[in-house]
């Protein structure tokens, strides 16, 4: 992902677990975040699912994503090798898809980044 984000000037991919700003009130500090470089938003975050938090993991920070409208999110789940993708629309997230395997994860506006979701557990 740094050497994706490297050549693209709007974006900026933070130190792992970097604490980011959603609102006044609420920070987090997702495994993988891209912001914009110009604000710091938040562009796309991604949790790895921990084995012994999963309901946090899961639940509750998707839901705080949700409402702060990040707009992009990747759940990463060791259990089964898997990523849920989810983009933000008009009325929270929404599942884009789950992919495992040899299946490409990738994000059309990061066009530089590709990768087998083997490859990304094989790390």
């Amino acid at each position: 992902m740094a050497a994706s984000i490297a050549g693209l000037t709007g974006m900026q991919l933070l130190a792992p677990r970097t604490k980011v700003p959603l609102s006044r009130t609420t920070a987090f500090c997702p495994d993988l975040a891209v912001v914009a470089a110009a604000t710091g938003k938040l562009f796309l975050a991604a949790e790895i699912i921990s084995r012994d938090d999963h309901h946090a993991d899961t639940v509750t920070k998707k839901e705080i994503y949700e409402q702060h409208r990040v707009p992009r999110l990747w759940m990463v789940d060791p259990r089964y090798d898997n990523v849920e993708i989810y983009h933000s629309f008009d009325f929270g997230l929404k599942l884009h898809g789950i992919l495992a395997g040899k299946e490409v994860l990738s994000e059309k506006l990061v066009p530089q980044f590709s990768l087998t979701v083997t490859d990304l557990f094989a790390v």
